[in-house]
C-alpha cells in the first residue's frame, strides 16, 4: 500500500504544483488589489465568488476528457485517445463560450445582490474581463486534462509555474499604473488575468499539436478527429455530475461569501481571505485526487479491482495525513496569514477567527475531494452527485444560514455550516466507494 500512496503522490506531485500555481494567481491578485483598500479587496472576492460557481461547472465538464483519455490509455488504445481529445476539446469549447456569455451579459447582477453599493460598482468591469478570461482558461484546462490523463503532467504544471510571474508583472503595470501604463486598479487585475490565461492556453496548444510526445495522437487526426455524438454522450455521462459534484461544494462556498457579504464589506473581505487559503490547501487535494482518479481510472480499464482497492484506501490515507497537517498549519499560523491580503485591524482579527474553523475541516474537506475523485475513476458518479448535494445544501448551507443569521453568529455560523456539510460528505463518499469495491472483489 506504501508504494501504491507513493507512485499517486509521485503523480500528483505535478498536477498539485499546477493547481497550487493557479491557486496562486487568485491570492496574489487579492494581495495586489487589498493594498489599495479593503473594499476593492471585496469586490474582486465578489466577483469570484460569482464566476466560481459556472466556472467550476466547466471545469468539472474538462475532467471527462482525463477520465475518458485514462481508461483508453488503460487499454492501450491510441486511437481513442485521439478520439476523446476532439470531441472533448469541442465539447469544453462550446461550454466555455456560453458560460462567458452568460457572465459577462449578466454583471449587472452584481447591483443587485444586497452588497456594499460601492464594493458592487467597483466589481463589475472587473467581472466582465475575468467572464472572458473563463474562454482561454477552460480551454487551457481541457488541454491539461488530455496531458494528464495520459500522466504526462509536467508540462501543464510549468505553464502553470510560469503564468505566476508574468501575472504578478502584469498587475504590477495595470493595477498601480508603473511604467507610464494608467492606473487601472481592480481593472487592470482583469487584464492581466485575460492575457496571462490567453497566453499559457496558446502555448499548451502548440505543444501538443507540435511535441513529439503527442505525435502519435496527432497523427491519426484524420480519422479519429471527427465530431460524434455518441463519444460526447460519453464525455456528457461523466462531465455533468463530475461538474455538479464540484458545483455543489464550490457553489455552496460562493452563495456563503454572497450572504456574508451581506452583513458588511468587512466580513465581506474577512472570509475571502480565510477562503483563499484553504482554497489553496485545498488544491493539493484536489491534485491527489486527480491523480487518485486517473490510475483508479487506468486499472477500472482493465477492470483490476485488487489494485483499485489499494490505490483507493492508500490515497485516502494520505489525505487523513495531509488535512491534519494543514489543521495544524492553520491554527498556528492564523494571525499571520491575513496580513499578506489587508492590514485593516477589523479585517485582520475577523479573518483569524475564521482560519480556526478552516482548520477544523481540513481533514474532511481533503478526504471528500479525493473520495469523489475516486469514484469518477470507477465511474460511479450519479449516486456521488446525489450525496454530496445532500451534505452541502440539504443540511450544510441551511444549517450555515440558521446558524448566521437566525442564531446571529455571523460569519462564524457560515463557516459552521462548512464543517457541518464537509463532514457529512466525507462520511457519505468514503463509505460508497469502500462498500462498492468490497462488492466487485466479492463478486
Amino acid at each position: 500500500m506504501r508504494t501504491e500512496a507513493l507512485n499517486t503522490i509521485k503523480l500528483a506531485i505535478p498536477i498539485i504544483i499546477g493547481e497550487l500555481a493557479q491557486m496562486a494567481l487568485h491570492i496574489i491578485d487579492a494581495a495586489m488589489v487589498g493594498a489599495i483598500s479593503y473594499k476593492h479587496l471585496a469586490a474582486a472576492a465578489l466577483v469570484l465568488n460569482t464566476v466560481n460557481i459556472p466556472f467550476v461547472l466547466g471545469i468539472g465538464m474538462t475532467i471527462s476528457v482525463s477520465q475518458m483519455v485514462s481508461m483508453a490509455n488503460g487499454r492501450r488504445d491510441g486511437q481513442q485517445v485521439s478520439h476523446y481529445l476532439f470531441n472533448g476539446f469541442c465539447l469544453c469549447t462550446v461550454i466555455a463560450v456560453l458560460i462567458s456569455l452568460l457572465l459577462v451579459y449578466n454583471r449587472s447582477i452584481l447591483l443587485h445582490m444586497g452588497q456594499d453599493p460601492e464594493v458592487a460598482h467597483l466589481a463589475m468591469p472587473f467581472m466582465q474581463l475575468v467572464g472572458f478570461s473563463i474562454i482561454p482558461m477552460l480551454l487551457f484546462m481541457t488541454l491539461k486534462q488530455f496531458t494528464d490523463g495520459l500522466e504526462y503532467t509536467k508540462t501543464a504544471m510549468l505553464l502553470s509555474i510560469l503564468a505566476m510571474p508574468l501575472n504578478i508583472f502584469l498587475n504590477w503595470l495595470l493595477i498601480y499604473g508603473h511604467w507610464g501604463f494608467p492606473r487601472l486598479e481592480l481593472v487592470g487585475a482583469g487584464w492581466a488575468t485575460l492575457i496571462t490565461r490567453t497566453f499559457i492556453f496558446l502555448v499548451l496548444g502548440a505543444i501538443i499539436l507540435k511535441h513529439g510526445t503527442f505525435r502519435r495522437y496527432m497523427a491519426v487526426s484524420n480519422k479519429q478527429w471527427k465530431f460524434k455524438f455518441s463519444t460526447i454522450k460519453e464525455l456528457l455521462h461523466i462531465g455533468v455530475p463530475s461538474s455538479l459534484q464540484l458545483g455543489m461544494e464550490a457553489g455552496a462556498f460562493a452563495v456563503s461569501g454572497i450572504l456574508i457579504g451581506t452583513i458588511s464589506a468587512v466580513a465581506q473581505a474577512a472570509h475571502q481571505i480565510a477562503l483563499s487559503c484553504a482554497s489553496f490547501t485545498f488544491m493539493v487535494s484536489m491534485g491527489l485526487a486527480q491523480a487518485g482518479s486517473i490510475r483508479v481510472s487506468n486499472a477500472f480499464g482493465r477492470a483490476d479491482w485488487k489494485k483499485i482497492n489499494t490505490i483507493g484506501k492508500s490515497t485516502l490515507i494520505t489525505a487523513v495525513m495531509y488535512g491534519i497537517f494543514c489543521a495544524i498549519g492553520f491554527t498556528v499560523f492564523r494571525h499571520t496569514l491575513p496580513e499578506f491580503f489587508n492590514k485593516n485591524t477589523e479585517v485582520l482579527q475577523m479573518a483569524g477567527m475564521l482560519l480556526l474553523f478552516a482548520a477544523v475541516f481540513q481533514v474532511s474537506d481533503s478526504t471528500q475531494a479525493i473520495a469523489a475523485g475516486l469514484m469518477r475513476g470507477i465511474k460511479d458518479v450519479k449516486i456521488p452527485t446525489i450525496l454530496i448535494t445532500i451534505a452541502y445544501w440539504v443540511i450544510g448551507l441551511p444549517a450555515g444560514y440558521a446558524l448566521a443569521f437566525h442564531y446571529k453568529l455571523g460569519p462564524a455560523g457560515m463557516w459552521l455550516g462548512f464543517i457541518i456539510g464537509l463532514t457529512l460528505a466525507s462520511v457519505f463518499l468514503i463509505t460508497r466507494f469502500l462498500k462498492m469495491v468490497k462488492r466487485q472483489q466479492n463478486a
